[in-house]
């Protein structure tokens, strides 16, 4: 086995570990109660004078990660980040003990310290805690990323989550608000009579959608299995069992490429309501973001990628063909023929592959080229061809197209929905 090689901090961090068991410290610590935290003391004391902090004067135990230190002689300052935020701790060697002060300059950045002491207001302003006692939890055996610019490397981010979440305070944000929208939404569909299930993970068959699969095998049947790639089929089953409405959040495993807006392991939001149809649907998936929207933000109107975007329903609605003649100017209705919608794609410089040599298709590529991106404010593009929606019930209106929608926001697509094409 090879030898792990340490960098110099690394090295001195291992040092002082040492130094810490020579004092009798165990370096990784025990439990630790807390009877505040960051959050807690600035909502309670953010616009509490200095002078009403010192009449106050609120004792309490808070703990967490030192991200700053500054030593000034016989006195310093450190940032301690717990998990709603940082907070200011104020360190002076005569009120603390000599064995603490020393303590506390041997520390590190990363390390998570318990801290016992009074809110006050520093002669800047700022609220702070003015320690009186200091307990060592855990010792950092490895540096943070760099203090001033964070994790910034895309790829070690997603890589390494954990220190995305130390260093980048949108991070843990986005962490902390995930849980938020989740329960919005079983609020929302709880409110609307559905019921939230949970279906198989591992199939033996494939369905529901067209990706490849992550294979595994089990052993007792001596069979593979598949990790699902949807949750399609099992909650349609669900539908035909007679629970009427259901829903799941789940995770999918798609065994494909990456990117920025695709992973292999993803959670999604499937929805199935019976006597319902493509409106139906609309209205359903409106609410929904209006709903979410107002529970977790109090408001529907948001800014995303620099742009305003209101998620106040209804939402706009617009047929696929509509979107291309307000692009284009070319009308599909009016194109009876795959010959005649050929010559459109040859002229817009629109490339296809063999198994998109029809009608249907050529209209998705002139969309995808011509309108997509171009979406900002929610919208529902509906009337799809009915060549790239097989499992669509066909309009009524036109049958080259199909009750079928997609929700659009900001150029990318969130939701795909149709009518349930049910004959056998």
């Amino acid at each position: 086995m090879s030898e792990l090689t340490l960098t110099e901090q690394e090295q001195i961090r291992r040092e002082k570990l040492k130094e810490l068991e020579a004092m009798g410290i165990d370096p990784f610590g025990e439990a630790f109660e807390r009877n505040s935290n960051s959050k807690e003391l600035f909502d309670a004391y953010s616009e509490t004078s200095k002078e009403d902090l010192e009449e106050i004067n609120k004792e309490v135990i808070i703990a967490g990660r030192i991200m700053t230190k500054r030593l000034m002689g016989k006195a310093g300052f450190l940032h301690l980040q717990d998990r709603d935020g940082q907070i200011q701790v104020y360190i002076r060697k005569d009120t603390v003990g000599d064995e603490a002060f020393e303590y506390y300059k041997h520390t590190d950045l990363g390390d998570i310290i318990g801290v016992a002491g009074v809110v006050f207001r520093t002669n800047h302003g700022e609220l702070s805690v003015k320690a009186s006692k200091l307990t060592h939890l855990t010792k950092a055996l490895r540096p943070l990323p760099d203090k001033w610019h964070g994790l910034v490397d895309k790829e070690e981010r997603f890589r390494r989550r954990y220190l995305d979440l130390i260093s980048n305070d949108k991070s843990r944000e986005i962490a902390m608000f995930r849980p938020r929208v989740i329960r919005a939404i079983q609020h929302y569909f709880d409110s609307k009579g559905l019921v939230e299930v949970e279906t198989p993970i591992l199939h033996s068959i494939l369905g529901g959608a067209a990706a490849r699969p992550f294979v595994t095998h089990h052993n007792t049947l001596d069979m593979d299995f598949y990790l699902r790639i949807a949750t399609e089929l099992p909650l349609k089953r669900l539908i035909v069992g007679g629970l009427e409405g259901v829903y799941e959040i789940g995770r999918l495993f798609r065994n494909e490429g990456m990117d920025a807006t695709h992973n292999p392991e993803f959670t999604t939001v499937e929805a199935y309501v019976a006597y319902s149809d493509m409106q139906g649907m609309m209205e359903l998936t409106e609410g929904l973001l209006e709903s979410v929207a107002m529970e977790t933000l109090n408001t529907t109107e948001i800014v995303y990628k620099e742009q305003a975007i209101s998620l106040k329903a209804p939402f706009k609605r617009v047929t696929m063909a509509e979107m291309v003649k307000e692009a284009t100017g070319i009308d599909f209705v009016e194109i009876h023929s795959d010959e005649e919608a050929l010559k459109l794609a040859k002229e817009h410089h629109i490339e296809l592959d063999k198994h998109q040599q029809s009608y249907g298709h050529i209209l998705a590529e002139f969309f995808d080229k011509y309108c997509e991106h171009t979406i900002v404010q929610p919208t529902f593009v509906y009337s799809y061809p009915k060549e790239i929606s097989p499992l669509a019930k066909v309009s009524k209106n036109d049958e080259r197209f199909t009750d079928r929608f997609e929700l659009f926001i900001s150029g990318h697509e969130y939701c795909n929905a149709f009518s349930e094409l049910n004959d056998p």
